[in-house]
């Protein structure tokens, strides 16, 4: 990439009006796929499930999700991005509806794998809308704002979310990423505009039209690196709050604030990278500093645990590797959406979001009988060791079509 004039970075109050709706619409998909984990403890202890059964039930969202990615991508690549935000937003809106309301431990499951199938419109809409809104030089930037909806959808049902099932029951709980969709369905139906894009009929656009998976090993390579990387995060997303309250002790609350802290500094680091990626023009340069950092936070936390590190240390230690654990999303996805150019990009963002999601429905329920039988230090080192893993992968200069 290289570096443009001002009139080409130049961004209008319209371009950031939309940003702001297709984080808002990722956010509320965050908030219930990632809310559902920090109910681990509640499900567990309240609800009497064990911890394995409940960490199959959180699971449903992400597998909804993964199943379904790359045909809202493909619907994105064929309609445009708003009428994706505003119909899946929408569906998610009812099946979390039936999710409140159902007295069945089946049916719940069922409902929640139903709402993480629809609320993954969202992804593969909102990313395409911050590749075809933003130029090149603000578009680091940009996405790691979009990026930001992770950790702030996390954050909101950290704080939210636990709280609220301890006080008034499962019902109270899941009624906030209800409202956070319901929202994002009218912002989208009213702010959003479908970015423009070459003609696929065009001459000039025939290698943008063809498939950007067949030319070389690039999109793969990251793809592979972010399955890699998904599952450090997937730990620190999934059982910290679980580590603080059934491992050390912590009310709820207290464990709540902390997460909720770790994921806002998540949110900060996402746009943190995004901006040093526009600054040295490379997205692969900054991401495999990232893969490195993750292994050798989790390592620090991994022998503090084993250590018997004092509290604060133990989580100073925990909240690093999570705000490490997510700064890698944003450089990933921008850079699939770069290369696959205008009439790919939403299939492969969807490819990019399965593979991630598909691979933390899988490690969920393994990290949930890992820390079962060996506690959480075993676990921690394992993590450390397959970000380790994610560096050499990492393609050496980036690419786009």
């Amino acid at each position: 990439m290289r570096a443009g004039s001002a009139d080409e970075s130049r961004v209008t109050p319209r371009q950031w009006a939309i940003l702001g709706v297709g984080t808002l619409a990722a956010s509320s998909a965050s908030a219930f796929v990632a809310g559902v984990a920090f109910l681990l403890p509640f499900l567990h202890t309240e609800a009497g499930l064990s911890l394995t059964m409940a960490g199959v039930l959180v699971a449903m969202p992400a597998v909804g999700t993964a199943l379904t990615l790359v045909a809202w991508g493909w619907l994105v690549d064929r309609t445009g991005e708003r009428v994706v935000l505003v119909s899946g937003s929408v569906l998610t809106s009812a099946a979390l509806a039936g999710a409140l309301f159902t007295p069945s431990l089946p049916l719940l499951a069922a409902f929640f794998l139903l709402a993480g199938a629809t609320s993954a419109s969202a992804a593969s809409a909102s990313g395409r809308l911050v590749v075809g809104w933003f130029p090149a030089q603000r578009r680091g930037m940009a996405m790691g704002v979009r990026q930001m909806s992770q950790p702030l959808g996390a954050a909101v049902a950290a704080m939210a979310m636990p709280a609220l099932a301890a006080s008034q029951g499962l019902r109270a709980a899941l009624a906030v990423p209800l409202a956070m969709a319901a929202v994002s369905a009218v912002a989208a139906l009213v702010v959003v505009t479908d970015p423009p894009r070459p003609d696929r009929h065009d001459p000039a656009s025939t290698t943008l039209a063809s498939s950007p998976y067949r030319a070389s090993r690039y999109l793969h390579r990251i793809h592979g690196v972010s399955v890699l990387l998904v599952l450090p995060q997937a730990l620190m997303q999934s059982f910290m709050l679980a580590w603080l309250v059934l491992g050390h002790g912590w009310s709820p609350v207290s464990a709540g604030v902390v997460v909720t802290v770790a994921q806002l500094l998540g949110a900060v680091g996402r746009i943190v990278v995004g901006v040093i990626s526009d600054r040295v023009g490379s997205r692969m340069t900054p991401l495999r500093a990232v893969a490195m950092s993750v292994s050798g936070g989790l390592v620090a936390l991994a022998a503090a645990e084993a250590f018997g590190a004092p509290g604060a240390i133990a989580v100073a230690l925990a909240v690093i590797a999570t705000v490490l654990s997510v700064a890698d999303n944003g450089l990933a996805f921008t850079a699939v959406a770069e290369h696959a150019g205008p009439h790919w990009s939403g299939r492969a963002l969807g490819v990019q979001n399965t593979s991630q999601f598909l691979a933390l429905s899988a490690i969920t329920p393994v990290f949930a009988a890992g820390i079962d039988r060996w506690g959480y230090g075993p676990v921690f080192a394992g993590a450390a060791v397959v970000a380790a893993l994610a560096v050499p992968i990492v393609p050496r200069t980036d690419r786009t079509r």
